[in-house]
């Protein structure tokens, strides 16, 4: 047997694999082209002739039908998704509903919606509950409140009552506008057609009121919330606490918050809820006593996270208590919060307070412990010593975190500084290495600096380092 002939064995054994492929995309093209064949004759009640159709709905096909109708085609293209969504055999994710918004850009032409509705009542069209909610399971994709109300008042139209979920859609939709008084009007709607809010309804409502700043409504309608005998979790009572602490008083904070250690369970306050109460006396000034919060969650057995130190640090800062700050780093430090990152928001602190001497020695004692500094203190410290003319020293700081493997996320133009600081300097053994451990790790130089450095590099006599610095920074 030839050559030639064994190469052509060899290509049809493994044909069959890649054919497979082939052929489940002809078949999606192909069921694409069958209900694109209905649709382009925009016939009336055309729901049921789609479902005498022989394919396969799957994904691709639906996808392929939907693209093809946003050319032309956008009313009979969005029928066919609301007819696709509710066969027993397919379901929509929210991606679809996303791209349905892109082809038939329904943001900016939110009349499709309505459209849609009026053809069914023109046509006749038998209609159910699951259709009205793909259409504003859209209008929520979309954005558009005041279409996704219409199409809710066009369902006694065709004899339907929409039930919770779609006047909760609705109402979510007006919450985000920040129009909570058709979003309270609808709520109380609900309640006269013999309807009951459920814990969704409550929710959005209380999270549109808090975004709105209206604390009052917030802390009523969680009352009321109370009282119907639902029991909030601690999504609900955090987000009630942040508002009270953004718009209310410390001391209703500190209220709610007794409120819900007492609830316990899935209501006890975590780690964020805490962190937002500190916050909250940090910025009104009172840092001493959101230490107080601190030693409170420690005792219920919740360990600080890195903000809570960096927010504690940076209030304690504020009010110029610079050793409470080194106390609290000692305290918390390893506990909850890795030790590097304690100590490098003292660092950051000290720096930010023009402390760099100070910053400096805490910067090298953590290097000497083995605390790893994170990307935010390195990049302060050596950016602070070059300013000061002292790149060299930056320099053999920056060696020797690089030598511990923690320089992972510094930013990328602290390189550049230290390197053209170097230039300037005459430092050109160091400057040698700099640029050839740039060069490994692919960092570009920074444009201002780039001809000063390879100025500078060409005078070292290393040709094949300047080569290949100046094709990275193309």
């Amino acid at each position: 047997m030839s050559i030639a002939s064994l190469c052509r064995l060899i290509s049809l054994a493994n044909y069959p694999k890649q054919a497979k492929v082939f052929t489940f995309r002809f078949s999606s093209a192909s069921s694409a082209d069958k209900f694109l064949t209905v649709l382009e004759k925009k016939q009336s009640n055309v729901e049921k002739t789609l479902a005498l159709v022989d394919a396969k709905l799957d994904p691709n096909c639906v996808r392929e039908v939907l693209k093809r109708c946003s050319f032309g085609l956008s009313q009979m293209g969005l029928r066919f998704f609301i007819w696709a969504g509710l066969q027993s055999n397919y379901r929509y994710s929210s991606f679809t509903y996303s791209k349905v918004c892109e082809f038939f850009k329904i943001k900016q032409n939110p009349y499709l919606v309505l459209d849609v509705i009026e053809a069914y009542k023109v046509e006749k069209c038998l209609v159910n509950v699951k259709m009205f909610k793909v259409v504003l399971n859209l209008c929520k994709e979309a954005r558009i409140a005041n279409e996704a109300l219409l199409v809710l008042r066009k369902m006694p139209e065709f004899n339907l009552r929409p039930d919770t979920t779609a006047y909760n859609l609705v109402i979510r939709l007006f919450c985000e506008k920040g129009d909570m008084d058709m979003a309270g009007k609808l709520m109380k709607e609900i309640g006269l057609i013999d309807l009951y809010p459920n814990m969704i309804t409550y929710f959005v409502m209380i999270k549109g009121f808090c975004n709105a700043g209206r604390l009052e409504d917030a802390c009523e309608l969680f009352q009321a919330l109370q009282g119907q005998g639902f029991s909030p979790n601690a999504v609900a009572y955090s987000m009630l606490l942040e508002c009270i602490c953004k718009y209310g008083s410390t001391e209703k904070a500190m209220e709610f918050l007794g409120e819900m250690e007492k609830a316990g369970g899935s209501s006890s306050p975590n780690v964020i809820t805490y962190t937002s109460v500190i916050k909250t006396f940090c910025e009104k000034g009172r840092t001493m006593e959101a230490l107080r919060i601190l030693d409170r969650m420690g005792a219920r057995g919740c360990a600080p996270n890195r903000v809570t130190v960096i927010t504690l640090i940076e209030g304690l800062f504020a009010e110029g208590n610079v050793e409470e700050a080194y106390r609290l780093v000692d305290k918390v430090a390893g506990h909850g919060v890795s030790d590097g990152d304690c100590y490098s928001a003292l660092v950051v602190s000290l720096i930010r307070t023009n402390r760099l001497d100070e910053a400096e020695k805490v910067f090298r004692k953590m290097l000497e412990s083995g605390a790893k500094p994170d990307g935010i203190a390195s990049s302060i410290m050596i950016r602070e010593m070059c300013r000061e003319g002292r790149v060299l020293d930056g320099f053999h700081l920056y060696d020797g975190i690089e030598r511990m493997q923690y320089l992972s996320c510094i930013d990328s133009d602290i390189y550049s500084i230290l390197l053209v600081g170097l230039c300037q300097q005459s430092c050109s053994v160091e400057a040698a290495s700099l640029a050839r451990s740039m060069l490994k790790k692919k960092i570009r130089l920074k444009a201002p600096y780039v001809d000063k450095i390879i100025e500078h590099l060409k005078n070292s006599g290393d040709k094949e380092l300047v080569t290949q610095l100046s094709r990275i920074t193309r």
